[in-house]
């Protein structure tokens, strides 16, 4: 283990099919015909950790990839379907020893129950590496999978009726991820007793019932799965504007950004940081994450090109949230160098070709991050929270 001091950037990788340009399936490292396999999964996170990542989130959705934002496409020539994140989580988490499993839970049709005891058990399947990536939908074909509520087409985002919806939707994902968490809380951390001598498993004084009512949940609890051994896993969501900035300040452990340049990370972490202390939570460590698309290769020309190949095969240009960066390691530690002055405290990246990006990423950037003092050489912790520099939170319902 390292005794210096942890240095600051933390690091995280977005996995999603065979990776974030839709023509990264037909590059010959991509291996499509292994993507809904759990040996595929088990590689990535596995070079992941040879990074020394912190963590990795894994993208889901509850309706089929689309080019459009809101509506199914009938294209043929992108990667369609997924295996459920959660249970890739599952499946990969016992094949590492100390980097985050991140994945994605859609609150919008999803159960507060079900998904606070998913990820209570990825927790313990994992000894303490485990978070969840908070997503809402606003598709009207999702909400036609679940028949509970229909949600309107939405055609301009500057419309009243639409910011009302919106704000309702992040409202939901905060009330879901709070009643998550009041479960997570509901057994204390010594409700087990497991004494085979006296018959007494269990201390129903320390089980606890949460009685969360609100206007979009009503659930009693307890759980049915023990605290997790982070207490709290580590809860994430991406935002881009003000709306999903205040569910991150309210609820998350981590925000995910996408600015473009220096003054727009600098300007987005300030109004993050204002809302985290409107909602009382200034004491408290939030993460804010800036989001890159990377295409990383050894010479700059030869990554340009292979996006404008890539581009080429999909039939159009490439655009993204984020910051698309092609280049080489060292210009990419430049960047999040010069980033992270803008007060964002890591960077998840998002490989545009998984197989060819993501070794770049392990082998070429963290060795280049670690070179500049930036990055840690070995892991300092055993949980994700121990890594991120979180504290284990005291139980809530536990009497001092």
């Amino acid at each position: 283990m390292s005794s210096t001091p942890s240095p600051s950037l933390h690091l995280a990788v977005a996995l999603d099919g065979t990776g974030w340009h839709p023509a990264s399936w037909r590059e010959p490292v991509a291996r499509p015909r292994d993507l809904f396999t759990a040996g595929y999964w088990a590689d990535l996170v596995t070079e992941a950790e040879r990074g020394l990542l912190d963590f990795v989130t894994i993208e889901d959705g509850l309706g089929l990839q689309s080019s459009g934002l809101l509506e199914p496409d009938e294209r043929t020539d992108q990667v369609r379907g997924r295996l459920d994140a959660v249970l890739i989580a599952s499946r990969v988490a016992p094949l590492t020893r100390h980097i985050g499993v991140v994945p994605t839970v859609v609150a919008t049709h999803t159960e507060p129950f079900h998904i606070s005891k998913a990820i209570a058990t990825l927790d313990h399947v994992s000894s303490g590496r485990a978070g969840l990536r908070v997503q809402i939908t606003a598709r009207p074909n999702e909400a036609a999978h679940f028949g509970r509520r229909t949600i309107p087409l939405i055609d301009a985002y500057d419309s009243p009726s639409v910011q009302e919806l919106v704000t309702e939707l992040f409202d939901e994902a905060a009330d879901h991820v709070e009643v998550v968490r009041r479960l997570w809380d509901s057994w204390e951390d010594d409700a087990e007793i497991r004494d085979a001598a006296t018959g007494r498993f269990i201390d129903r004084d320390k089980l606890h019932y949460i009685d969360f009512a609100g206007r979009h949940f009503s659930v009693k609890g307890p759980s049915i799965t023990p605290r997790p051994p982070q207490g709290q896993p580590v809860v994430t969501a991406l935002a881009h504007d003000t709306i999903p900035y205040r569910l991150v300040a309210r609820q998350a452990d981590i925000g995910y950004v996408t600015p473009h340049d220096f003054d727009q990370a600098r300007a987005i972490v300030a109004e993050i940081r204002a809302e985290q202390a409107a909602a009382g939570r200034a004491e408290q460590t939030l993460h804010v994450f800036g989001d890159l698309v990377v295409l990383l290769d050894d010479d700059p020309a030869a990554a340009t090109a292979r996006r404008e190949r890539l581009d080429a095969l999909a039939g159009e240009s490439y655009t993204s949230d984020a910051r698309i960066f092609a280049g080489t390691p060292a210009q990419l530690a430049d960047l999040l160098a010069e980033l992270g002055e803008s007060g964002l405290t890591g960077f998840r990246l998002r490989p545009a070709v998984l197989g060819h990006d993501l070794p770049r990423i392990t082998r070429s950037l963290v060795p280049e991050l670690q070179r500049r003092g930036l990055f840690r050489h070995a892991y300092e912790a055993g949980t994700l929270r121990g890594l991120l520099g979180l504290a284990r939170p005291a139980n809530r319902y536990a009497v001092a």
